[in-house]
């Protein structure tokens, strides 16, 4: 709550016990009654805090917060003048303007100086009769601030003499006007005697949405003295209507006219108010124009025809002569041009600056990729690009295949471009590892990119040994270490992995190949055959590609990565699907290279598959890989034939610190067929577990569900190393003869001084090697056997993997001449398969368990 300087009089005559009831009340602070009545005034007339907005409409709930907003398009200026209707005062510290006409309760300021020198605040009285101390009353009302200026020096220059005067206003009157029609709350205000027509318009509170903004009228004494368009305001900043009120004037706001809705495309729509003369280029005046993206030339205008239905017109409001004449309740709709690139070529894929470029007619590809060098990635494959065309209305596509080093240097292939043709670059690479590898390294030395591997293996040091002094090893050095046991693993047993999609090159053809490859499979028709080929054998990248438009053997291979070493130039296969009444296939003999040199002879077609043939007897690189105890360990390349005696001949022998009999020697072959036997033998034994259980049998068994499920998890983690059980010191010898193959591996582990023993003993370790220690001491010392444990069964791996079962016939055994303990063997203590409820597969199942021992024991030989 405001007090008015007259409440805040009448408030300091009441007692202190009233004041106080009165100010708690109406939350009054005391603390204002200290200021003078006048300065009081001075606040009232600050225009932000007599002019307040309309209260907000009630708090929304939750609900309604959330709920989807539609957008509404408003009437056009009306939110300017809304505000609460208060005491509206300009400030005092306006300029007064010279035309201003002066009456009763001006207070005029008049300072004398010169002989005399004074100063007086003189007010026109209810006669309007200046009264100036020491002359005559002077009559001033009706006149001109101007006017009243000169009369005053003039009057007391003649009566006084040796004085002049300095003439200005101070306080101004009030004045009581009338608003009226259409305002927020009309009725009568008292407003100051500079108060305009839109000063009465804030002091009512604004306008409704109902009243008119082109036709605001100011009567006076029953006469329209003039006529406010705030359009004119709003659009032009013309104020010129907006005349200074007198007492007593009527400011009357009819209803709103004719109505007119714009949306769209246009820079300021809403809903406006139009008169009766004006046209539909006033309208789109009004609402600023058209937007860059608006499409003019069909403008929707829905109508109301005088029924129950809407009609709709189609105008061309780009025209200068607009045929459209607005009606009361028509809503234009501007609508938006095509975000289709009309003259454009677009360029993507491994460039440098892609995006879409001004067509011209007969532009080439080289005129858009002008260079090698600065135009195009280092990743870019120079002898694949495609240019993705559309052949029809419909959008269907066709594809042109060319090499940029044809395009810009031999210019060959340099296609002209159409409009909207979209040119793809491709990457070399498919992997996203190898591309940004070479991206990285592209501004290196060699000892710069050695120094940043070193780098980055250091950072790995010191993160593993900080996590290690918080104590934070568990899990993560957990992970780690299992990481750097599979990756071992991987290398033995030279397992490979699929790329994942995130794994691809971004420029891949896998990622920019696969829309253009669903476009053609949609397009195609019982009319229109598939657009696609396949190829295979020795190439880079096998895979299906687009049939480009005079597709050849040469543009399939280059579509493909081009030719591997291997590849046998003297004949290839197309396979072609011939259509008829019965589909059949054939199959068609090329010359590799004839149909790569003069690629017109051999035009490929729709479905075709081009297979190319390795070379025959084509050896590829054999090699073999060393590790551990050898005195030049790594991988070697061999030649067909060649044993195992020749490459330890050519590492330069074993160390001195070499155990023979512990060598692991693996081959893939025999990796493979370990694979799918323990594959097999896994699954059998899942289900004969399953079947069991349904019958009781493995419920009622001594073995809980537990051990059951640890049992068939240990199985399934069995890796297949393919480990070929090797006498080493025989082959040195040249005793026995060893042929090795593509990938083998040999691993010499440095001499061992332990014997380990796992399975169904209370603890599995590893103890210190002694000759006066049996199988039955090392036994006691890992704590004696479980209860579960088959003592009748109990073999020994010895460290060059072969087996054997104490104190009776070998089992396994491969070598069971030697049966005595040594260092780096291994003694394992199987399940009782009695526990098991005798099932069919447990003696099968030994084998897995063998298989898991001597997993473990060669992976802990490492």
């Amino acid at each position: 709550m405001t007090p008015s300087p007259q409440q805040i009089e009448q408030f300091k005559k009441l007692p202190k016990s009233q004041q106080k009831a009165l100010a708690k009340q109406y939350g009054i602070d005391l603390k204002q009654l200290d200021k003078s009545s006048k300065e009081v005034e001075e606040a009232l007339q600050d225009e932000s805090l007599l002019v307040q907005p309309r209260s907000e409409e009630e708090e929304k709930t939750e609900e309604e917060k959330f709920k989807p907003q539609m957008e509404e398009l408003k009437p056009f200026g009306y939110e300017l003048f809304a505000g609460e209707p208060m005491s509206f005062m300009p400030s005092e510290n306006a300029a007064i303007p010279d035309s201003y006409i002066v009456g009763p309760g001006d207070e005029f300021q008049i300072n004398f100086y010169g002989k005399e020198s004074d100063s007086f605040e003189v007010e026109i009285d209810r006669e309007g009769r200046l009264t100036i101390p020491k002359l005559s009353p002077v009559n001033v009302a009706g006149l001109q601030f101007s006017e009243v200026k000169n009369l005053v020096k003039a009057k007391i220059e003649q009566e006084i003499i040796g004085v002049q005067a300095f003439v200005s206003m101070g306080r101004l009157r009030s004045m009581r006007i009338l608003v009226l029609g259409e305002a927020y709350k009309p009725g009568s205000y008292s407003v100051s005697s500079l108060a305009s027509v839109t000063h009465a318009l804030f002091v009512s509170g604004g306008i409704t949405e109902i009243g008119s903004l082109r036709n605001i009228q100011v009567k006076r004494r029953g006469k329209v003295v003039a006529a406010l368009d705030l359009y004119d305001l709003l659009t032009k900043g013309d104020s010129s209507n907006d005349i200074i009120l007198q007492s007593g004037d009527v400011v009357f706001i009819p209803s709103v006219g004719k109505q007119v809705t714009v949306s769209g495309l246009v820079k300021r729509p809403a809903i406006f108010e139009l008169k009766q003369n004006e046209t539909a280029k006033d309208l789109i005046r009004l609402a600023g124009g058209f937007k860059a993206e608006a499409f003019p030339q069909k403008t929707v205008i829905e109508r109301y025809a005088g029924n129950s239905f809407k009609t709709v017109l189609t105008k061309d409001f780009s025209n200068t002569e607009i045929n459209y004449q607005p009606h009361d309740g028509d809503v234009i709709k501007v609508q938006g041009s095509s975000e289709q690139l009309e003259n454009a070529v677009t360029i993507m894929g491994a460039v440098s600056h892609p995006g879409n470029y001004q067509w011209k007619q007969g532009n080439r590809v080289s005129d858009l990729i002008t260079s090698l060098k600065s135009d195009v990635l280092p990743i870019a494959d120079f002898d694949y690009s495609l240019i993705v065309r559309e052949k029809n209305i419909r959008g269907d596509i066709e594809l042109l295949q060319f090499s940029l080093v044809d395009a810009l240097e031999n210019n060959q292939s340099n296609f002209e471009l159409n409009p909207r043709d979209i040119i793809i670059v491709f990457s070399r690479f498919e992997e996203k590892a190898e591309e940004k590898r070479l991206l990285t390294e592209l501004a290196l030395s060699e000892k710069e990119i050695a120094h940043q591997a070193k780098v980055e293996q250091w950072q790995k040091f010191e993160n593993r040994k900080f996590l290690e002094f918080i104590g934070e090893e568990t899990e993560e050095l957990e992970e780690e270490e299992a990481t750097q046991l599979d990756n071992l693993t991987k290398l033995l047993t030279g397992q490979t992995e699929e790329l994942e999609d995130d794994e691809y090159s971004v420029f891949s053809r896998k990622k920019l190949l696969a829309p253009v490859v669903l476009k053609l499979q949609k397009q195609a028709s019982a009319f229109e055959d598939t657009a696609l080929i396949a190829v295979n054998g020795r190439v880079r990248y096998p895979g299906v590609y687009p049939l480009v438009s005079n597709a050849s053997v040469k543009l399939a291979v280059n579509a493909a990565g081009g030719l591997l070493e291997s590849a046998y130039m003297q004949n290839a296969e197309v396979t072609r699907v011939v259509k008829g009444e019965n589909t059949s296939v054939e199959h068609i003999a090329v010359n590799l290279s004839e149909a790569i040199e003069k690629p017109e002879r051999f035009t490929l077609q729709s479905k075709d598959s081009l297979n190319i043939f390795p070379t025959p007897n084509w050896s590829e690189e054999r090699t073999v890989s060393l590790y551990g105890e050898v005195r030049f360990p790594g991988t070697y390349s061999i030649k067909r034939g060649e044993t195992l005696e020749n490459v330890l001949q050519r590492a330069g022998g074993l160390t001195d610190f070499a155990a023979e009999n512990g060598a692991i020697f693996t081959r893939e072959s025999i990796r493979t067929k370990e694979r799918a036997q323990l594959q097999k033998l896994s699954d059998d034994l899942r289900r004969e577990i399953a079947s069991k259980s349904f019958s009781n049998s493995v419920t009622d068994a001594s073995l809980s569900y537990d051990d059951t499920d640890k049992l068939l998890k240990d199985l399934a983690k069995v890796q297949a190393l393919g480990r070929l059980v090797i006498d080493l010191p025989k082959v040195q010898s040249g005793t026995v003869a060893l042929e090795l193959e593509n990938g083998d591996a040999l691993y010499i582990p440095a001499k061992q001084s332990t014997v380990s023993v796992i399975g169904e003993v209370n603890v599995s370790t590893s103890h210190l090697y002694s000759d006066n220690l049996s199988v039955d001491d090392y036994l006691e010392y890992s704590g004696g056997l479980k209860q579960r444990a088959d003592d009748d069964r109990i073999y020994v791996i010895k460290a060059n993997g072969s087996v054997y079962i104490p104190n009776g016939s070998s089992w396994f055994a491969v070598n069971n001449n030697k049966n005595k303990l040594e260092p780096g063997d291994t003694i394992v203590v199987p399940l009782d398969a009695e526990y098991m409820n005798q099932l069919t597969l447990w003696s099968t199942a030994s084998q897995i368990v063998y298989q898991l021992g001597l997993a473990a024991a060669a992976i802990s030989a490492l």
